[in-house]
């Protein structure tokens, strides 16, 4: 098989990133060659892995590969991690990148809702073009996240988040069917020693206006939601400043 890219023949190495179509990955923030929740991102790429291939991952090259694509000159980063092939009957490769990193953005974010459910939600898997592709409409609208949402407008997840809300008393998480996202098992965990109840709950969009506050999870951090389409939500600041310090105080394991 030959493969051309951009007028030039690859070699099979560099093209099979390219044509492998089958897997899954994580994505995870580095930090003086830390991250947040390893024992999270190795435990859903080896239950991804058993999942999509039938196969046990070998979690240490993994983490040997995330080292060599920091190398000695990267210290902060945005990695991600496929293990991926080019057919689900393929044996899977492990591909790690390295880009510049991401803050998580400090001001109140505006989110819409999007018709629209992930195939297999609870595995992180390739194939996210209706995510790209509702997140760069809502981009151009001037939004910041997209909330998916089903019959009755009951949300799941966002494009590429987590959506939390505060009722006053707890923290609620959708119930419905969604990705477990690594910085919401993180806040999970950081949720009950510090005395907030947490319950899963069905939320629809029109219930967003009467929760005392939203917020958003991912890779990059925590962040609060100020705007629901064109309405303002509200916020409670003490609870805001309390859970993103409980977020910055969640430890960073060495890599």
């Amino acid at each position: 098989m030959i493969t051309v890219i951009d007028g030039r023949v690859a070699g099979p190495e560099s093209a099979l990133p390219l044509l492998a179509r089958y897997g899954h990955f994580t994505a995870m923030q580095v930090r003086d060659r830390r991250t947040r929740g390893l024992d999270l991102h190795l435990a859903r790429l080896t239950a991804a892995n058993r999942e999509l291939f039938g196969l046990d991952l070998d979690t240490a090259l993994v983490i040997d590969s995330i080292r060599t694509a920091l190398g000695d000159d990267l210290t902060d980063a945005s990695v991600r991690v496929y293990v991926q092939a080019a057919d689900a009957d393929d044996r899977p490769h492990v591909f790690v990148t390295a880009r510049p990193p991401i803050a998580v953005a400090t001001t109140p974010r505006s989110v819409r809702p999007v018709g629209y459910q992930r195939f297999l939600p609870h595995i992180k898997h390739l194939g996210g073009f209706p995510q790209a592709y509702y997140g760069s409409l809502l981009h151009a609208e001037g939004y910041d996240e997209g909330l998916l949402t089903g019959p009755g407008g009951l949300i799941s997840e966002g494009l590429i988040t987590n959506l939390g809300c505060f009722d006053g008393t707890a923290v609620i998480w959708p119930d419905a069917p969604m990705l477990h996202g690594i910085t919401m098992q993180l806040m999970e965990r950081a949720l009950e020693p510090a005395g907030i109840p947490q319950e899963r709950r069905p939320v629809r969009v029109a219930d967003l206006p009467a929760y005392e506050a939203v917020f958003l999870t991912n890779s990059h951090g925590v962040v609060m939601v100020g705007r629901l389409e064109e309405a303002a939500l509200k916020l409670d600041e003490a609870f805001a400043a309390r859970l993103l310090a409980l977020y910055e105080d969640v430890a960073w394991d060495a890599i």
